[in-house]
């Protein structure tokens, strides 16, 4: 993600500011690899997918009212941040303090929601229906829909892209070196230094993410993110107390509880270490203070927001979005779409902001 400047909120905002695609092209081919890859998973965890079970782990969960606020929240939020979960997770890793400031208000936000969670269950969460492609068409016919969609999702990028002024190269082009040691100084440049396109990075994440789910689980985040903050507000005896019907849904439903090591933990720890790791060996890291005190306000405000609408979409970017499109459910397309228009209007709001 460092390194390729991977980001789900700048996939969103710029189709909108800039009609640039650079980032959604990536966000697409990762999650058409990762398409490919669940499928072959879950037909071989759950053979039959017509009998009314859902393959384990797979991010299929229920679609309603609730998923739409949850992505309009979460848009408007990341936008306002500069960064969604994953995004201010790797940015804190390059040594912004906003995106620090983020994450506070991200962890917030969960909280809040962990407390009105029983609400949201008994009012609409747990009368709405679980879409799960397989159960309808079968793997093949999933898998085929689902990359038939976001093909139709990389064509109208292109078709914005046409709109644009200037098309803006990904990154400069190296310059041939001459002799080994050049050419080994260029490889090294090439890996730890120089930017990648940001397709590269979503097809190494959307590979990742098959990895993960053949490990455990796919890729997700705001699960472990909710267990932190209710472990906080427990401390103070501000606990949410038992959340209803999370033990009957998959991805990153709120939690409470669980152990001290988990693969929520080293997944995210993973993250912002290998951010720092990134920027350290191309000299990309550096305390970012902003001059300006309302951009923490701001931060602080977006990240509220996210955590909120994290928690009753069950999930961000990453397990509300890019994970489980390719587990062939369609709250991920709900939640994608409410995440575009979410975006859409915090880039509208940002004209106001000074």
């Amino acid at each position: 993600m460092q390194r390729s400047r991977f980001c789900f909120t700048a996939a969103f905002r710029d189709l909108f500011m800039l009609k640039s695609g650079r980032n959604m092209k990536g966000v697409i081919v990762g999650m058409a690899v990762a398409t490919v890859g669940f499928g072959l998973i879950m037909a071989n965890l759950l053979p039959n997918p017509t009998l009314g079970a859902i393959a384990p782990e797979a991010h299929a969960n229920p679609v309603g009212l609730h998923l739409l606020l949850g992505g309009l929240l979460f848009g408007i939020g990341m936008v306002a941040a500069g960064g969604c979960t994953s995004g201010s997770l790797y940015r804190m890793g390059e040594g912004y303090a906003a995106s620090w400031v983020a994450f506070a208000g991200i962890l917030g936000g969960l909280g809040v929601a962990s407390h009105t969670w029983n609400w949201w269950w008994r009012t609409y969460i747990r009368s709405a229906p679980i879409i799960w492609f397989p159960r309808e068409v079968g793997y093949g016919g999933a898998i085929l829909v689902t990359l038939a969609g976001l093909l139709g999702g990389y064509l109208l990028v292109l078709w914005i892209e046409s709109g644009a002024p200037v098309a803006a190269a990904d990154f400069p082009k190296p310059v041939t070196p001459r002799g080994f040691a050049a050419s080994v100084g260029e490889l090294y440049a090439a890996v730890f230094r120089r930017g990648w396109s940001a397709i590269t990075g979503g097809l190494l994440l959307g590979i990742l993410n098959v990895f993960l789910y053949t490990a455990h689980m796919p890729w997700r985040i705001v699960g472990e993110y909710a267990r932190w903050a209710n472990a906080l507000l427990s401390q103070v005896g501000l606990g949410p107390g038992t959340l209803l019907g999370t033990d009957q849904l998959s991805g990153c439903a709120l939690r409470t509880g669980g152990g001290v090591l988990t693969h929520g933990l080293l997944l995210n720890v993973g993250l912002f270490g290998g951010s720092l790791i990134s920027a350290l060996l191309a000299h990309e890291f550096k305390p970012r203070f902003s001059r300006n005190r309302l951009r923490y306000a701001q931060s602080l405000g977006g990240g509220l927001l996210m955590g909120y609408g994290a928690g009753l979409g069950m999930g961000c970017t990453v397990g509300a979005f890019f994970s489980a499109i390719p587990s062939l459910a369609l709250n991920g397309w709900v939640f994608g779409l409410a995440l575009a228009a979410g975006a859409y209007l915090g880039t509208r709001l940002l004209r106001y902001l000074p």
